[in-house]
């Protein structure tokens, strides 16, 4: 089929077809998409799969630009949680649920989304969508009623992918770069709990397990190199396509602070007027937290207020930071140098796994074991490009 650009818009000529033109993975239900639209549609499907497969829980991916955004399983949310994704007396599916983790992981870098689901879109889903800025999703399948509600999205533009659960890829890929074909062996490892037999010391909690899962196969289908900081059932930060590995630890322990600190009593105690709407209230304390306002947004931010806002200063945020932990570290390659250890320490980190394999795994694990960090070598790199 042919498809609405490349890349770019100025790369007017694309398309796509199935290798066996008997059976596609993926039909196009609505609306046209793009290549890059297409890309985040085969990945998210992928990633939502694997991860339902590894933990028995429906999943949720938000992408963009060919990496997650967020990840989540359905996991319910406590009252803090609710207030902090706007979802406060909604009914949720576990599909919604999945879904509304998975944004909140990172709302500013998911606006304007591609959702992959992995389990059938009900009605409540189908709603909670109809509310957020998303160019598409893919899923296994789709309630009449839900199907409808994403038909009508975005002036009848929203796309809706479906994808056949039962398809396996062929077990080699290729693609052309250049004039040059090049061609290599899938990465058809499924991630599963024996992938966390090794661990070096500390122990592992049912949670851990849990996010350390979730952390391995999000970052499977994230541009390489990448870090990724879960808890609870979900991303919580994401650190994509550094060239270097301490780069995207700091990267994700940025973004994990940030989803930290949205659970903060100051911030969740902002006061807006009854006119700011849903999106602009997340986008808000976002900025609040950054700290980093423009004049303009903060008279914008002033503006929005019902009530004049407390200042979360450094020290607010060091405070509060300094007391959590419980956050999982996954890594798609191994951990070269021990300031990695270091700075996801500053992060609420108790647990990581990486491959393992470095020169310098002696100093990696005394750093673990100086921090009471539990460690776990996978043998498994995840390099994805």
């Amino acid at each position: 089929m042919d498809l609405k650009y490349g890349t770019n818009p100025h790369q007017r000529f694309a398309a796509v077809e199935s290798i066996d033109p008997k059976k596609s993975p993926v039909v196009v239900l609505n609306g046209k998409p793009s290549l890059i639209n297409f890309l985040d549609a085969l990945n998210a499907w992928q990633l939502v799969r694997e991860i339902r497969a590894a933990l028995g829980l429906p999943a949720a991916a938000s992408f963009k630009h060919v990496s997650p955004a967020g990840a989540a399983v359905a996991v319910p949310l406590d009252d803090r949680l609710r207030r902090a994704y706007e979802v406060e007396g909604r009914e949720l599916s576990p599909a919604a649920l999945a879904y509304v983790r998975a944004r909140g992981a990172d709302p500013k870098s998911s606006f304007g989304d591609f959702v992959g689901l992995s389990d059938e879109v009900d009605r409540e889903t189908a709603e909670f969508l109809k509310t957020v800025v998303s160019d598409g999703i893919i899923a296994p399948g789709y309630d009449p009623e839900a199907l409808a509600i994403l038909k009508a999205k975005k002036g009848g533009g929203f796309i809706v992918m479906q994808a056949d659960p039962d398809f396996e890829a062929p077990e080699r890929e290729a693609r052309e770069v250049f004039g040059m074909r090049l061609v290599q062996d899938r990465n058809n490892h499924r991630v599963t709990r024996a992938d966390l037999a090794n661990v070096v010391c500390g122990t592992l909690t049912d949670d851990a397990v849990r996010d350390l899962l979730l952390g391995l196969v999000t970052i499977k289908y994230t541009q390489s190199n990448s870090v990724g900081y879960a808890k609870g059932g979900q991303m919580i930060g994401i650190g994509a396509g550094q060239q270097s590995r301490v780069d995207c630890t700091k990267l994700a322990g940025a973004k994990a602070d940030v989803w930290q600190l949205g659970l903060h009593p100051k911030v969740l105690g902002l006061h807006f007027k009854p006119e700011v709407k849903r999106q602009e209230r997340i986008n808000w304390r976002v900025r609040y937290i950054e700290g980093d306002l423009t004049r303009y947004e903060a008279d914008a931010f002033k503006d929005a207020l019902s009530q004049p806002a407390e200042p979360l200063t450094s020290a607010d945020k060091s405070e509060y930071l300094s007391t959590l932990s419980g956050a999982s570290l996954a890594s798609d390659g191994f951990i070269p140098f021990r300031d990695n250890i270091d700075h996801a320490s500053r992060h609420g980190v108790s647990y990581i796994a990486e491959p393992g394999g470095s020169t310098r795994d002696s100093e990696i694990e005394a750093a673990c074991r100086e921090y009471g960090i539990a460690l776990v070598y996978t043998n498994l790199r995840l390099f994805h490009h």
